[in-house]
């Protein structure tokens, strides 16, 4: 089931840090965001200059509720109930990044590859909306941009999002697992010989060489 999300998260949670004194988890999971993501517009490295979006004077939060869930920190903020229609949630298609957060995009890249390796080109440019001649020249260091790139965490870019990235390594990760087992047997030693490559037994040279002279002497014999 897709978790419902208010109206501009990012918006909502800039608002829920400054007017509220909710934990940092209930406003994760209130906005559909992760921790790190509401720590870091806490401490002004995301979201600067945004605007808070009051979720009250919208009608998907109560103050009583706002209030509930400051009195009690392992309480959940529950969306009031509403009579218009909600927009539908986006499930599939490319992720639409903002023209001002483009630019970011080889940043992050640059930090993908240096700090998860295991991650496919695929699985990267499903994270931050990117094409994979992108990252080749980022990789290759052929991008017109290279010497100004600076490795830079994605989800502190506002490119994805933290749980998105843990699901991507977690799929990397599963799929590498059979691959390391190929070579090697359970107890991780190496799998044994094959019938086809020769062993060696001892006394076989010796009883060809013992056969050998018998052979030539009837033949003198003749």
């Amino acid at each position: 089931m897709i978790q419902r999300q208010p109206l501009m998260p990012k918006a909502t949670a800039v608002w829920l840090v400054e007017n509220t004194a909710l934990t940092f988890e209930q406003i994760a999971a209130f906005c559909g965001l992760h921790e790190l993501e509401i720590a870091a517009i806490a401490d002004g490295e995301v979201a600067t200059g945004m605007v808070g979006l009051d979720p009250i004077a919208n009608g998907q939060l109560t103050k009583d509720e706002i209030d509930r869930c400051q009195a009690d920190p392992d309480a959940h903020l529950e969306f009031a109930e509403q009579t218009i229609p909600q927009p539908a949630i986006r499930t599939k298609g490319p992720r639409y990044t903002p023209v001002t957060k483009r630019a970011d995009k080889p940043d992050a890249i640059a930090w993908l590859l240096r700090n998860h390796p295991e991650l496919t080109d695929a699985a990267i440019g499903r994270l931050i909306g990117t094409t994979k001649p992108t990252i080749a020249a980022v990789r290759d260091r052929t991008h017109w941009n290279s010497p100004n790139i600076k490795p830079r965490h994605p989800v502190m870019l506002g490119l994805c999002k933290q749980v998105d990235l843990d699901e991507a390594l977690d799929k990397a990760k599963a799929a590498r697992r059979p691959m390391e087992g190929d070579e090697t047997t359970g107890d991780g030693e190496m799998a044994p010989v094959g019938d086809e490559q020769a062993i060696y037994e001892p006394g076989t040279e010796a009883e060809a060489e013992d056969a050998q002279p018998e052979l030539l002497d009837l033949t003198a014999d003749n």
